[in-house]
């Protein structure tokens, strides 16, 4: 207790509270007014449909539309002295000075114009006499009309102001990554000179954003141009932020966290300097000194601002995820494979096949890897296959799925660039994925130290039919959510929605796992057996199988050990370790809800900072480099893969679409590249960046949901191997995407350039 106390006194207490109560309350509160928003604009349709069905009148033609107002009386005269106001008005035509130059109207024609204009009032009185009568006929009327207009209101000023819930999201967010050291690295600090390097580049970069959002405000005070009030706000807001992270830092730097381990050399200290660190000092540096537009990275904040519906359903995304991390479906759904013993490869390539969906239902690549990347590696692993295997299997599952329906990076592109639509790009994106899904289970078998196991079908069928039973309910939550939004609420389950409903499936999912009491999710070890004992029957509890001739596993004494026929090697025995206690649903979200604070702080920083590094890339108009005489096409295709590649290399996958939108595709079009054949081309080449070294995106990603001592352990294994084992976690993915990418860049242009298609 007085250690824990010790743990938690003075500022370490502060940033406790901050980053585990304050921040997360208010994300949670930010997150359900944005769920509300794009809910609310759904039911606000309904309830339009509703009115209309309730109060209209097509027999004389009453609108509810022309009610949702209370009818005022029209202010003309109903019964006019059409004779005194001919008169009038001929007496004014012929005082009029240019009377004689341009004429004047006959009298019929004043008369015919007087006569018009009563007939107009006369209508309007008439509508306003059958309103009246019509709201006397239904005096439920005002109250429907109250409830529906204060709906409306609730949700335009939320939908008026998402730029400011995005801001206040990420103030909250971006501090409580910053207290905890969160951001996205190549490595964690450990060691005392680790966190030196951290803390100073922090301080530095932050600085930099800090300086850059102050000159911004400046400058738009001295351009005389009038700032809403919500555009003050959220300058404000920016500039302290980044005061406030420069403050952190530079406390951080003063009184650096305790080292977790000893030693560490400066070329390491360099790797565990985030991302978007790097990135700020580069632009801050570029903009400051060099360019005299210190503003510069301000102004390019302002794209967040710009797309805040997307950087908000980014949002709601990772908070799906991080929700699917307190639920058993993954490991439930794998269930369902376990009693086959499937060799790791095939188990594997299903399990990529199976996670493309979450993966595009989670909005990008990174989420999924995150939510269920320590699942994926325990499951391929323990089937039997390397850790390198497992890690490179575990950075893949979250390729797989961006080009299928609805991933929200394809409604960036297709938002930007009116050339694609996101129907023809999700079109196309099946083939893509069929595609590197091939490749990969080609790839893994040509590795494989096993290439096909399965257990028998009649002792494996049955098993994995009842597992099947578990699943069941969570398919009827969905189904059930699915058809109340497309029944009740007229709206189906698309690219445009899913942001608004997964999370409201995800929560019930969750509600529903801790109502059945179910304990808290755990990497799996081992197969299953549900036949072995009627706790699991009637508790969903695991029962761990030790029937050899189903799984080819026993476990003697609590530790997992291969037998003869599962192709396992004895270094897979592990542990079996006991369900954690039952997590109840309220722990269940402050958990997700704090991990969810972390990964947008994180995620949407380095989203902001690479949109930061593509405005410099294009103010130094490095596309004025790209040659503009090329007569091959061939030439154009090969330096657009080339450019994708470096891009996925340094940037995140919005940032990137926003910079290759603006430079490089019209360059493309120029060059005669379908649209489509262009995106593909990007999306694809994008993934390869994000395995790629130096940065690898999907790997640090794969690395934060597994752990450092496990990605060590991996090494450490295959030290005494050849160099594709003991590199394999890196150069698997490569042979993956490599190929696809080659494939679906050239193929294309063959086909046209032989004729084989028009």
């Amino acid at each position: 207790m007085s250690n824990q106390g010790q743990r938690r006194s003075g500022l370490d207490l502060l940033r406790y509270i901050w980053t585990e109560w304050i921040s997360a309350f208010v994300i949670l509160v930010l997150l359900l007014l944005t769920l509300i928003i794009g809910t609310g604009e759904m039911i606000h349709g309904q309830l339009l449909r509703m009115g209309e069905r309730l109060y209209g009148d097509p027999a004389t033609g009453m609108q509810y539309s022309f009610l949702r107002a209370e009818p005022s009386a029209p202010d003309c005269d109903r019964n006019p002295d059409i004779d005194g106001q001919v008169q009038a008005q001929m007496k004014a035509n012929a005082a009029d000075e240019f009377a004689d130059i341009f004429g004047t109207p006959s009298e019929s024609d004043v008369r015919a114009s007087i006569m018009a204009a009563q007939q107009v009032c006369e209508e309007k009185y008439v509508f306003y006499d059958q309103a009246v009568q019509h709201m006397q006929a239904h005096p439920s009327l005002r109250t429907y009309r109250s409830v529906e207009t204060t709906f409306f209101g609730i949700f335009k000023f939320g939908t008026e102001n998402r730029a400011l819930l995005l801001v206040l999201m990420v103030v909250f967010a971006a501090i409580s990554a910053t207290l905890k050291t969160h951001h996205i690295g190549l490595r964690g600090p450990a060691t005392r000179i680790d966190y030196r390097i951290y803390t100073t580049c922090m301080t530095v970069a932050n600085a930099f954003l800090a300086f850059s959002a102050y000159s911004q405000y400046r400058s738009v005070l001295n351009s005389g141009v009038p700032m809403t009030g919500e555009m003050q706000i959220i300058y404000w807001l920016w500039m302290i932020l980044f005061s406030a992270l420069t403050l952190i830092s530079l406390w951080q730097f003063i009184r650096p966290p305790a080292p977790t381990r000893e030693g560490g050399s400066l070329g390491l200290a360099f790797l565990s300097v985030p991302l978007y660190a790097y990135m700020a000092i580069i632009t801050g540096i570029a903009f400051t000194f060099f360019m005299d537009y210190p503003m510069g990275q301000g102004i390019y904040l302002g794209q967040l601002v710009e797309f805040s519906s997307i950087f908000l359903n980014l949002a709601l995304f990772i908070w799906v995820g991080m929700l699917l991390k307190q639920t058993r479906v993954v490991d439930k759904f794998l269930n369902i494979m376990r009693p086959w013993n499937l060799a790791p490869e095939t188990l594997t390539w299903l399990i990529l096949i199976g996670a493309a969906l979450p993966t595009a239902y989670t909005g990008a690549s990174g989420i999924f890897v995150i939510a269920a990347g320590a699942i994926i590696y325990k499951e391929v692993w323990n089937a039997g296959g390397r850790r390198q295997f497992a890690l490179a299997a575990t950075a893949l599952s979250g390729s797989m799925g961006v080009v299928l329906r609805p991933c929200l990076l394809i409604v960036v592109v297709a938002s930007l660039n009116k050339e694609v639509t996101t129907d023809v790009l999700y079109h196309y994106g099946v083939y893509v994925f069929l595609l590197t899904t091939t490749i990969f289970l080609v790839v893994s078998l040509f590795f494989a130290e096993s290439k096909f196991r399965i257990a028998s079908p009649a002792v494996a069928a049955p098993r994995s039919l009842r597992a099947m039973g578990a699943v069941v309910p969570y398919v009827i939550i969905f189904v059930l959510i699915w058809m109340f939004y497309k029944y009740a609420l007229d709206t189906n389950l698309n690219e445009f929605t899913a942001p608004v409903m997964m999370p409201v499936i995800l929560l019930l999912i969750v509600l529903f796992d801790k109502l059945r009491h179910e304990p808290a999710p755990i990497p799996p070890v081992g197969h299953w057996d549900e036949s072995l004992t009627a706790k699991y029957t009637d508790s969903s509890q695991p029962a761990l199988a030790t029937a050899s001739a189903v799984s080819g596993v026993e476990y003697r004494d609590g530790v997992h050990t291969a037998t003869e026929d599962t192709g396992m090697s004895a270094d897979h025995s592990v542990a079996v370790s006991e369900p954690e206690r039952e997590v109840g649903f309220w722990k269940s979200m402050h958990i997700s809800i704090s991990e969810t604070v972390g990964h947008i702080g994180a995620l949407v920083i380095l989203m902001a900072l690479s949109v930061s590094v593509g405005g410099f890339l294009e103010r130094i108009e490095i596309m004025e480099a790209f040659p503009t005489d090329i007569s091959s096409t061939f030439i154009v295709i090969s330096l657009i893969v080339l450019v994708m590649v470096l891009v996925g290399m340094i940037m995140d996958p919005f940032g990137a679409v926003i910079l290759i939108s603006a430079t490089v595709a019209p360059v493309a079009y120029q060059y005669g590249i379908e649209p489509v054949h262009f995106w593909m081309i990007t999306l694809i080449g994008f993934e390869m960046g994000y395995i790629t070294p130096p940065v690898a995106l999907n790997h640090l990603l794969a690395r934060q949901s597994i752990g450092d001592e496990e990605v060590a352990a991996a090494d450490a294994e295959v030290r005494h191997k050849s160099f594709y084992y003991r590199f394999e976690r890196w150069i698997l993915p490569i042979l993956v995407m490599l190929p696809a990418m080659l494939i679906i860049a050239y193929v294309p242009y063959f086909f046209k350039l032989f004729g084989w298609y028009q």
